[in-house]
């Protein structure tokens, strides 16, 4: 192998270049951590739930889609504790194919325990209010079976301006054979709110945050470690290549003494100057590492 005596200076220092380094794009998700979650449709009244019950105060107006990114609040039971309640944005029919901003408001709700459903009954806006349960919980079956089995409170909302009981009525049937707790309120003027947010209390004791925990596949990212090459001869020249090669010709400079001598070290450790001479290298062959080329020497 072609070499260099290193000069030997007590006052030089060798320093390995720095190899190439590894790149990976990640994408990091940060999921609301709350634990009452309100979904529904948009201009349900979830917002003004959210103010009457907590100091939370997310923009209101009587348009669909007034809240677009999620609302926290804190609420304070009769019993001294806490919990964090959040605003979904309005879920819509496609909501878990990505349809609007479906799947961003679906992961917000996947660590809360506790899903109050809020309805409106008023027949305002013409909306079905059984209609409307069954296409939600349609679309968080369809996101995650696991979401869908959640606990739920069903909130009929906007009792205020109910402008017949048709749709409560057939609510009601539904909560009773799915068996699933009803609540009857108005968010604008407070009424059946309290019992409600005294039954959700009561409930959350009951779920454990244990039921949360989610084991996911864990990937570690790493540098390669292993000292892989391969030795091909093509005539009288051998090719040198692999991860091992390209890290090491990464670190050293051709024309430093101590470089080179850190380079011929190196191979030797690797055994790749023994596997040259098991395939038959010879005086005056090249042996070719990427794209620098040495002539062997005995």
């Amino acid at each position: 192998m072609y070499t260099l005596q290193p000069l030997l200076d007590k006052h030089h220092v060798f320093v390995k270049i720095g190899e190439k380094g590894q790149e990976k794009e990640i994408i990091l998700e940060l999921k609301l951590l709350a634990d009452v979650g309100l979904i529904g449709f948009p201009n349900v009244g979830k917002s003004t739930f959210l103010s009457r019950v907590t100091s939370a105060k997310p923009k209101i107006a009587d348009y669909h889609f007034t809240t677009i990114i999620p609302n926290l609040g804190v609420v304070k039971s009769i019993y001294g504790d806490s919990f964090v309640i959040a605003d979904i944005p309005g879920i819509i029919e496609g909501a878990s194919t990505g349809v609007g901003l479906g799947i961003q408001f679906l992961r917000h709700i996947e660590r809360t325990r506790l899903l109050l459903h809020v309805i409106d009954v008023s027949g305002a806006e013409g909306r079905n209010s059984v209609q409307d349960f069954k296409t939600i919980n349609q679309e968080l079956k369809i996101y995650s079976e696991k979401l869908s089995n959640r606990k739920q409170i069903i909130v009929a909302n906007k009792l205020d301006v109910m402008q017949d009981e048709e749709s409560l009525k057939a609510l009601e049937a539904l909560a009773k054979k799915e068996n699933i707790e009803l609540f009857k309120i108005s968010a604008v003027t407070g009424e059946g709110i309290d019992n409600l947010m005294n039954r959700v209390t009561t409930v959350l004791k009951q779920l454990p945050k244990e039921e949360l925990i989610q084991i996911e596949e864990k990937i570690v990212y790493t540098l390669e470690d292993k000292n892989e090459f391969t030795i091909t001869r093509n005539g009288d020249e051998y090719i040198v290549e692999g991860p091992a090669i390209e890290r090491l010709m990464g670190r050293i400079n051709i024309g430093d003494n101590e470089s080179m001598h850190y380079f011929q070290k190196v191979i030797k450790n690797l055994g790749i100057e023994a596997e040259l001479i098991k395939k038959g290298v010879k005086q005056g062959d090249t042996v070719k590492f990427l794209e620098w080329e040495f002539e062997w020497e005995q």
